[in-house]
């Protein structure tokens, strides 16, 4: 059997069961739980009605702890075993993990990628979007600046390699430097701002992305309160910064919390640029570095970045909620 046929199988098979599974829930609950009777007739209805989304909810409640809650709690238990898990060593993993160099530095690195990335990636989709709408080409100028988002982050990797490559005849800051008669350099090596060189990958991602909310977010501005600032007599300047940004600080901040979790589950930038050498770890490549020889270790870098994730992923839930209101 063919894996096509057997995914049109698959779907057949999972509608089928829900349908029955709601018109069996359904039948049980009208009938047989909170029967019609004379006696108590609305008040069965009633407690129906109440019972009825659970019944609906039940199933994704019963995959989301089956598929999020359970791999969380046991990924939590299994941090506090050793390396083969079957001696308990309590919070012996973190506290080696806090202690060692290599843990430090990926925290540093990843606050590094967590203040520069999202505000990058926010301040040039701002900007872009807002130049962008002034232009008669400007839908074209967007589409150029959102195509990097059809890229695979290895796939933009590896053009941006290309970029930074020692050889002048390859690499274009090489190929500048060589122009003016300065010897070739290494920028993935040099410590400290390799990281940044690296982060500007995604930053060159991510900014199509700031670029398509952002805009249709300023589109969105009533335009009576862009005509009644220039009838006050306000600069383009005071009705971009006092008119405009107000309006959409909502949506500025899901686009900057949004990244930010991006940034703080991407790993596959750095593996593939430097593999986590030259001082560039960051959280989840330091997690790669034990996932197939450490457990233990692995799952308790995991559990830090879940702890640094949710508040994160909260902040954003609650702030797109309050915009669609």
């Amino acid at each position: 059997m063919s894996p096509v046929v057997q995914g049109i199988i698959t779907i057949i098979l999972g509608v089928g069961g829900c349908a029955a599974y709601f018109y069996a829930s359904n039948l049980v609950l009208d009938k047989v739980i909170f029967p019609p009777r004379n006696d108590d007739h609305g008040r069965n209805i009633n407690r129906a009605n109440i019972v009825r989304p659970w019944l609906f909810v039940a199933p994704a409640i019963f995959f989301l702890g089956l598929y999020l809650v359970y791999p969380v709690v046991g990924s939590f238990f299994r941090s506090l075993y050793n390396r083969s898990g079957n001696t308990f060593i309590g919070l012996g993993n973190y506290t080696q993990m806090f202690s060692e160099e290599g843990f430090r530095v990926a925290l540093f690195n990843n606050i590094l990628w967590v203040i520069f990335v999202p505000a990058s990636a926010t301040f040039l989709g701002l900007l872009v979007a807002q130049l962008t709408d002034r232009l008669k080409w400007g839908n074209i100028a967007k589409s150029l600046i959102f195509m990097p988002m059809a890229i695979s982050f290895v796939g933009a990797s590896l053009i941006w390699k290309f970029v930074y490559a020692n050889n002048p005849d390859i690499g274009i800051i090489n190929a500048v430097r060589d122009f003016f008669g300065l010897n070739p350099i290494d920028v993935l090596q040099i410590p400290f701002w390799n990281n940044f060189f690296i982060m500007f990958i995604l930053v060159w991602i991510q900014t199509g992305f700031a670029m398509v909310i952002l805009s249709a977010a300023l589109r969105g501005i009533p335009e009576e309160t862009i005509e009644a600032a220039i009838i006050d007599g306000a600069n383009p300047f005071q009705i971009f910064f006092k008119i405009k940004i107000p309006q959409i600080a909502p949506t500025i901040v899901v686009v900057w919390t949004t990244i930010t979790i991006l940034v703080l589950k991407v790993f596959d930038i750095v593996y593939a640029m430097t593999g986590g050498n030259f001082d560039t770890e960051i959280l989840p490549s330091y997690m790669m570095d034990y996932m197939f020889r450490d457990d233990g270790r692995a799952t308790a870098v995991a559990f830090v970045i879940m702890i640094i994730v949710t508040p994160v992923m909260v902040w954003n839930i609650v702030q797109a909620r309050r915009e669609m209101r």
